[in-house]
């Protein structure tokens, strides 16, 4: 994917480096997205998924398999803290089952369109 907007600070987590999240900069599955008190994010993943991220939140995307020729098809997003907005794609479309995403407490299937999400710390 691809990050779409930026505002205030945050950051891409990819292995051992933290790198500033920036327009265009490239998303990809086993990144941790991360937001400071300040911060927004918007990430459009290559299906068309979209994530928005609040102040202070922390999202892993554990999964992503966008091959629907092969029938490869998932998307696995783990939320840690914060709030988040998921509008689904077109995995979501093709294949409900294939999307999930975890929070501390929760599982959430993907069923819809749209949904609001909030983790708070602790």
């Amino acid at each position: 994917g691809r990050v779409k907007t930026v505002k205030g600070s945050a950051t891409i987590v990819r292995g051992q480096s933290s790198l500033p999240a920036v327009f265009n900069e490239r998303v990809f599955q086993g990144d941790t997205l991360r937001t400071g008190p300040d911060g927004s994010l918007g990430v459009m993943l290559k299906d068309d998924t979209s994530l928005s991220l609040g102040p202070n939140t922390e999202v892993v995307i554990d999964q992503f398999l966008f091959a629907p020729a092969e029938g490869k098809l998932s998307v696995v997003a783990r939320m840690l803290r914060g709030t988040a907005v998921y509008l689904s794609g077109v995995i979501a479309k093709l294949s409900p089952q294939s999307v999930r995403f975890e929070t501390p407490n929760a599982s959430i299937g993907v069923r819809g369109t749209k949904f609001l999400v909030r983790v708070d710390e602790g």
